[in-house]
């Protein structure tokens, strides 16, 4: 387990604090590997848009905390990282329920990372599909 998994790991265990974005919105995080990350969020009528919906922008701050996760497990000593793009698809509404993000690094080169995620509610349907690309923007 590399630096940034046991930093990981000391955040599922409680030991050191969520992001506050996480916190904000009710994001935990329920487990990790190397190159992928499961979280996943209550959704409530605090996260609805004026339809009554979930609003879209709460999805892509779960699927993007997932995705940037996931590539933060696959940097080196003295790396850090910040997302380039974001892209998402939604593909069904959620009013209020579980929502998980799992998401995975498809693609590690020496600069750049693709990674991929899915959402789904509380049935297991697939809710949106999301892919970014992330930079490392530090070396030691």
């Amino acid at each position: 387990m590399n630096k940034n998994q046991q930093m990981i790991q000391a955040v599922m265990e409680g030991k050191l604090p969520l992001p506050p974005i996480a916190e904000l919105i009710g994001i935990r995080l329920t487990s990790f590997g190397d190159g992928s990350v499961s979280m996943e969020m209550e959704a409530s009528k605090k996260h609805w848009n004026p339809m009554k919906t979930l609003h879209g922008g709460v999805l892509c701050d779960i699927a993007d905390a997932a995705m940037g996760t996931a590539f933060f497990t696959t940097l080196g000593e003295g790396e850090s990282y910040t997302t380039v793009d974001l892209d998402i698809r939604f593909l069904s509404p959620v009013t209020e329920g579980k929502v998980t993000a799992d998401a995975h690094v498809v693609k590690r080169g020496h600069l750049l990372g693709y990674v991929e995620c899915e959402l789904r509610d509380a049935k297991g349907e697939l809710i949106a599909k999301a892919n970014s690309n992330c930079i490392v923007t530090g070396r030691k």
